[in-house]
């Protein structure tokens, strides 16, 4: 079912069939208050058109509320192709979206987002200029997954001092969903810094990797969120807080890279009547947009990148103090953050 309320505040909304290449896809874009939109590119076998758009609505507005609050001068966009990742992919695809994305003259910049890599991505940039997270060019910075996951161990940190009072993670539980490119680069820096790691994936490669570099247990798809955990850390597709998994989570914080992990925005208030601590998704996982910002302002400065990414923690812990001074879910609280930062802008 759409969900009309998900227009809100959007400037822009395009749907990109290429008869061709069989290319469907849909770019949002939400705010430019800021500067052009910016948000990654995911592929994805949705059931239908509605899932996609549905999709690309809630990710381009948490775009913009991330790019705001981690200080960027970037609006809020994102794209969602649709199809399997492993099987549809093509260069004439990729090319196709490349056109397409030009076509919209710079107002959205993409990069790798879900099913996409940087290979995919230097495809889509011989089309066009406006895409960042390269390997390659004058620019390029490279896959943005370890700063994601930088991002996301400082946020973990950062959650673990204001909820349980500790400095250090050394000895604590984290299950980690989701071991993909973020989720290893994650569970590498909690290895180190003396975590114990329960994970689960769909890939079992990906699973025996950490495995058997981090020591990390593996448990089923559907037992990760239940376990008994100081973190749950969801690294996978979004909307995992739901009304069937939140009475489930036995972690008194939740602190991951995934997107939209509140199927809906009440679910904050129903984790905060729960006691659990929640790190709004956007502003933890902010690392991997602060990166490929750096290509979008000239040369590439990873100073810079490292100086934004390590302000992730500042960010959560005023979240956390203005939550429990205003007795008002870290989402809202997020939220009224980044409004504050874009009404300004637009204004100005």
């Amino acid at each position: 079912m759409m969900d009309v309320n998900q227009f809100k505040d959007h400037e822009q909304v395009v749907y990109l069939n290429d008869k061709k290449t069989g290319l469907k896809a849909f770019i949002a874009i939400h705010d430019t208050s800021l500067g052009p939109a910016a948000g990654g590119c995911r592929m994805w076998k949705y059931d239908n058109e509605v899932d996609a758009l549905n999709d690309v609505l809630r990710l381009s507005r948490g775009m913009s509320h991330k790019n705001a609050v981690a200080g960027l001068k970037l609006g809020g966009g994102k794209a969602v192709i649709i199809g399997d990742s492993r099987t549809e992919k093509s260069e004439e695809l990729f090319r196709a979206f490349g056109r397409m994305i030009n076509d919209l003259k710079g107002k959205y910049i993409s990069a790798e987002d879900v099913g996409i890599s940087v290979e995919d991505m230097e495809i889509v940039a011989e089309e066009t200029r406006f895409v960042a997270g390269l390997n390659k060019g004058e620019h390029a910075s490279g896959d943005p997954s370890p700063f994601t996951a930088t991002g996301v161990f400082l946020g973990i940190r950062a959650a673990v001092k204001h909820k349980l009072n500790r400095d250090s993670l050394d000895g604590l539980t984290v299950a980690v969903q989701g071991v993909g490119h973020v989720g290893y680069y994650l569970c590498k820096q909690l290895h180190q810094a003396g975590a114990r790691l329960i994970v689960s994936d769909i890939n079992q490669e990906a699973l025996d990797r950490v495995a058997t570099e981090f020591g990390a247990e593996i448990v089923g798809l559907d037992e990760i969120i239940s376990v008994e955990a100081d973190v749950f850390s969801p690294c996978a597709l979004g909307a995992i807080i739901n009304d069937d998994s939140i009475d489930l989570i036995k972690a008194p914080i939740i602190a991951g890279a995934a997107n939209n992990q509140l199927a809906r925005d009440d679910h904050g208030q129903a984790l905060m009547d729960r006691g659990i601590l929640y790190a709004p998704d956007y502003v933890i996982n902010a690392g991997g947009i602060i990166n490929v910002a750096a290509e979008t302002r000239g040369a590439y400065d990873q100073g810079w990148v490292n100086t934004k990414v390590e302000k992730i923690y500042d960010n959560l812990m005023t979240i956390f103090e203005r939550s429990l001074a205003e007795n008002m879910p870290t989402n809202i609280i997020a939220d009224a953050l980044a409004a504050e930062i874009i009404n300004k802008a637009r204004k100005a």
